[in-house]
């Protein structure tokens, strides 16, 4: 079957409500997860929330994946269930990471795939709590006709990832690449779609992570996070 989005006139943040008091707005949807990494959280404004939309950016090296690896192997040591979609690194390559780490991979699952269509359908078979997608970048969906990698590809794939996100209440990682200027590739409407955008960028000494929000619906804009990169991953 091909996943189809509900097509209604909703824009990016998912299906449309009837009118509602204030004091009836379900506040548990705004309960947040906690990442397993204490400068995350605190990056994130206290740890992710549900159904949101994270864009992760930075240079290759920087340690996006390594920092998203982490994430999940964390949730699903507490019962979250994951799905790490990779459209770049295989399997293998991952795993073997994963194992380089020390981290218990047991729980999480994974997909190579670049389909965004095909991720949610098998997202809606597998219910993830949190989903990554590594990276957007790569990504396509059967609405745009452009190459994969294009700006219109990466817009339109970051579009109906955001919308899914907040149709399920799934939360949602993305990967995205960054310039030689430390900008993110691809649309500027792409930070427009999120809820949150965090840049991760090395320091002078190659050991140490400097994590910033550039944007946050749900936290304060340019909270600074700092990481070490160590044998057992980014701490």
């Amino acid at each position: 079957r091909t996943h189809t989005p509900v097509k209604t006139r909703q824009g990016y943040s998912g299906a449309r409500s009837g009118v509602k008091r204030l004091s009836e707005v379900d506040l548990a949807q705004a309960e947040r997860l906690s990442t397993g990494i204490s400068e995350f959280d605190r990056v994130l404004g206290g740890g992710l929330v549900q159904g949101s939309v994270v864009l992760l950016g930075g240079s290759p090296g920087a340690g996006k994946s390594t920092l998203l690896l982490q994430t999940v192997a964390h949730l699903a040591t507490k019962g979250v269930p994951v799905l790490y979609v990779s459209g770049e690194e295989s399997l293998q390559q991952i795993a073997s990471r994963a194992v380089r780490l020390g981290m218990h991979s047991n729980d999480i699952k994974m997909l190579a795939e670049t389909s965004v269509e095909s991720i949610c359908e098998i997202a809606d078979d597998e219910k993830p709590q949190v989903l990554i997608i590594d990276s957007i970048q790569v990504m396509h969906t059967q609405s745009s006709d452009s190459a994969p990698g294009s700006v219109s590809q990466v817009r339109e794939s970051a579009a109906y990832l955001t919308q899914y996100a907040k149709q399920t209440g799934i939360s949602i990682f993305m990967v995205g690449h960054v310039t030689k200027d430390q900008s993110l590739a691809g649309p500027m409407t792409l930070s427009h779609i999120v809820d949150a955008q965090v840049l991760i960028t090395s320091t002078d000494d190659a050991r140490f992570r400097v994590m910033r929000s550039d944007k946050n619906r749900f936290g304060s804009v340019g909270e600074l996070g700092f990481l070490a990169m160590t044998g057992e991953g980014l701490k």
